[in-house]
């Protein structure tokens, strides 16, 4: 008789266990990997930091001693001067009034005043008969808009850098400032016009340019102007940045070298320091703020991926995105904020290739991919006031952790169905 109920029990016990095979779901079939699961994938040991008042004190001394070293590296990029004149270049539209003798005017009313007219036309020039020797075909080309020549609103400066005006023929203005070109077009009209006076303007400036891209409202290009342009005037002159608009890391790129800038602090904290002048060339990048984010994991009631609001996001912040933590199995005393180490600036530093190279380090070189640990222990006093006090950072996780009793209990969970029925078949295998 007991020979036959253990037959029984074994029997059913078989074909319960070979329905695991069946069992509804997806799954991969380990036998086509070889991969051991059960070998540590790292042996790392982490100091873990407790957050404190000492610790938040420390963590933003820290924070501005990396901002005066971002602006140290800032203030050796050579900045040009905001009173520097502006300088002439290609395909920039010059206006050359020359006093009492329209007929050598170009692109300029009869007053040096800003309010500039258009060229006076072809037909008022033949009929002053003020050009002296200059030829019909040279005349006829002043009308045209060739390369050099004379714009429909002014005097073109040519690729090669020159502008042709009468009697002088080609002049090199490329590189100088207005107030250079005056004095050398009334040098050189000394001997032609007694105590000549020249006024000379750029009407349209579009030699020197940078470029805005990114996350803005009208991304293009910009020209400069004979005012210094920065890095706030480029962004709303590119119509500002859209709501994503990651204004906490813009990106200047000048020739081969990148800096950062961070705009929220020259609009909210009167940074101006890191509001640079743009040289001709620049390129000025605004990301949108997918790096601009904060993960929440564990025992929270909503785990989920938070935004920094124009850069800020506080630990209290965070939580409360995710509902808080769990009551039922979170363990207060384990809420930890898991920190990517910043890029070190030399690697951020220096030529573009520099940078790809440091940013390959930073990701895959274990000497700057270990992470930072903090831990938030929310039984104590004052656990609510530093969680509003610590600030996050880019591509922080927070993990808050199980309660010792909730991983015991979740063990029961996934035994407790098992044993029942394993009883309820040796019940069966009994009763026969």
């Amino acid at each position: 008789m007991l020979k036959k109920r253990l037959t029984w029990a074994a029997a059913i016990a078989a074909a319960a266990l070979s329905g695991c095979a069946l069992a509804p779901g997806p799954s991969l079939d380990s036998k086509r990997m070889h991969d051991d699961l059960g070998a540590p994938t790292d042996t790392t040991v982490y100091d873990v930091k407790l957050i404190t008042p000492q610790l938040i004190y420390a963590l933003k001394q820290a924070d501005e001693a990396d901002a005066a070293t971002k602006q140290a590296s800032l203030s050796t990029q050579a900045l040009p001067a905001e009173s520097a004149d502006y300088r002439v270049g290609p395909d920039d539209v010059l206006g050359i009034y020359v006093y009492d003798h329209p007929e050598l005017t170009r692109g300029a009313s009869g007053n040096a005043g800003n309010d500039m007219s258009p060229l006076v036309d072809i037909g008022t020039l033949q009929a002053s008969g003020g050009l002296g020797g200059v030829l019909p075909q040279q005349i006829s080309a002043l009308g045209t808009n060739g390369q050099g020549e004379v714009d429909t609103s002014g005097q073109r400066v040519a690729a090669n850098g020159t502008i042709f005006f009468p009697t002088l023929g080609r002049v090199h203005v490329d590189g100088m400032s207005t107030q250079q070109i005056a004095a050398l077009l009334t040098r050189r009209l000394g001997s032609q016009i007694k105590n000549p006076q020249v006024d000379v303007r750029v009407m349209q400036f579009r030699s020197q340019r940078i470029q805005v891209t990114g996350d803005v409202k009208n991304p293009g290009q910009l020209s400069l102007t004979g005012s210094a342009l920065r890095v706030v005037d480029a962004i709303n002159r590119a119509g500002g940045g859209n709501p994503d608009a990651d204004l906490q890391r813009v990106l200047v790129t000048r020739g081969n070298r990148v800096m950062t800038i961070d705009v929220n602090n020259i609009l909210n904290r009167g940074d101006l320091r890191q509001n640079i002048a743009l040289q001709p060339g620049d390129i000025v990048h605004v990301p949108d703020h997918t790096q601009n984010r904060v993960f929440v994991f564990g025992e929270v009631p909503k785990p989920q991926t938070v935004f920094m609001n124009q850069g800020r996001l506080s630990l209290a912040d965070a939580l409360a995105a995710a509902g808080s933590i769990d009551t039922m199995n979170a363990n207060p005393r384990q809420v930890l904020v898991i920190r990517h180490p910043n890029p070190p600036l030399a690697q951020l530093d220096g030529t573009q290739g520099t940078v790809q190279e440091g940013l390959k380090k930073v990701s895959y070189a274990p000497a700057f991919n270990k992470p930072e640990v903090l831990r938030l222990d929310m039984t104590q006093v004052d656990s609510m006031m530093l969680a509003t006090q610590f600030d996050m950072k880019p591509l922080d996780v927070v993990y808050v952790g199980t309660a010792p009793v909730s991983r015991f209990n979740r063990v029961l969970t996934e035994i407790m169905p098992t044993a029942q029925s394993m009883f309820m078949l040796w019940s069966i295998a009994r009763n026969r």
